[in-house]
């Protein structure tokens, strides 16, 4: 468990699949994710054991209210190279409908994932890919010192036209300035 002020991540249990689902299925949220698709209940266990459970480079938790318990999201670090020291950044709030939150919940959360893939995994960039219209995750991300590594052009079709793609990272020395101020 990894403990903050408003919030604490802890392991995906598979008894938090079904509200995930549910949050993760949402067509306003489903835009945002790279998997476009609805999502079963079959699909979401072969992801929880393949993924969740059995593979080394994905580590994910479940966020969760520091009082009351109440799960609040998901988040994670995806495709960890081990050699290279990068993960790609996994992050949604289903708490009150809100994707990423405007009350500290999603930057909580990705403080303390920085701070554990930074400090504890040893890693030298946290990266993530977001669409250009997901302006939520782009503020979130701008406030936190992510810089845009690339753009991908015309990379994602949605809601009738093309859309770039923004590859943003955070380089550990970056996480480190901001940790000192």
């Amino acid at each position: 468990m990894i403990s903050g002020d408003k919030v604490y991540l802890t392991a995906v249990e598979r008894e938090d699949l079904p509200i995930l689902r549910k949050w993760r299925n949402k067509e306003e949220f489903r835009k945002y994710f790279r998997e476009y698709r609805e999502i079963s209940s079959e699909m979401q266990n072969n992801w929880f054991d393949s993924k969740v459970l059995n593979d080394p480079n994905t580590i994910m938790f479940s966020i969760r209210d520091i009082i009351t318990d109440e799960l609040l999201g998901c988040c994670g670090l995806c495709y960890i190279n081990w050699v290279h020291r990068y993960a790609d950044l996994s992050l949604y709030i289903g708490f009150e409908d809100s994707y990423i939150d405007e009350n500290g919940i999603a930057e909580e959360s990705c403080k303390l994932l920085f701070k554990y893939g930074f400090n504890e995994l040893g890693l030298n960039k946290i990266w993530t890919e977001i669409y250009e219209f997901d302006i939520k995750k782009k503020k979130l991300y701008d406030t936190m010192n992510f810089k845009l590594d690339g753009v991908l052009r015309e990379n994602y079709f949605y809601d009738g036209r093309w859309w770039n793609s923004f590859v943003l990272s955070l380089l550990e020395k970056d996480y480190l300035k901001i940790k000192s101020n």
